[in-house]
């Protein structure tokens, strides 16, 4: 199982990822947050803000981001449906990748921040933040 921030028994909002997969290959339920539910997800019958994985649907996703490629969104979006069995739009197809990417250039961009951040001497982190502390002070 991957490390968390929280120790739930499911993922809560401070761990939530699309698409929250384990190391053995196993999908772990996530958060509701916004309004629709997702493709490849499907609503918990028993609590309404937990999200409950469909395997099959996070599979054929992954197999259409490389499909990407060397298709058209159009394309691949329509055969993401077909094997599927649910209506995914071509928009909605391109949102959910842009969004992936997104997450993922934002989180690694933090993992390089911290290991500078930790490299940095203690006594240039103070000057730093003395500096920046001071200059927002005198533009008020």
């Amino acid at each position: 199982m991957s490390k968390r921030a929280s120790t739930a028994p499911h993922p809560t909002k401070v761990d939530w990822q699309i698409p929250l997969q384990g190391e053995n290959g196993e999908w772990y339920p996530v958060i509701r947050v916004g309004r629709h539910v997702p493709f490849g997800y499907k609503q918990d019958e028993e609590d309404e803000m937990l999200l409950i994985p469909i395997p099959e649907e996070l599979e054929l996703l992954e197999k259409a981001k490389k499909f990407l490629q060397d298709y058209s969104v159009r394309q691949v979006a329509r055969w993401l449906s077909d094997q599927s069995g649910r209506e995914i739009s071509h928009v909605g197809l391109y949102k959910r990748v842009r969004m992936e990417e997104k997450r993922r250039r934002a989180s690694s961009n933090y993992r390089q921040y911290a290991k500078k951040y930790k490299e940095e001497p203690e006594d240039r982190r103070r000057k730093t933040w003395w500096k920046a502390h001071k200059n927002s002070r005198h533009r008020r």
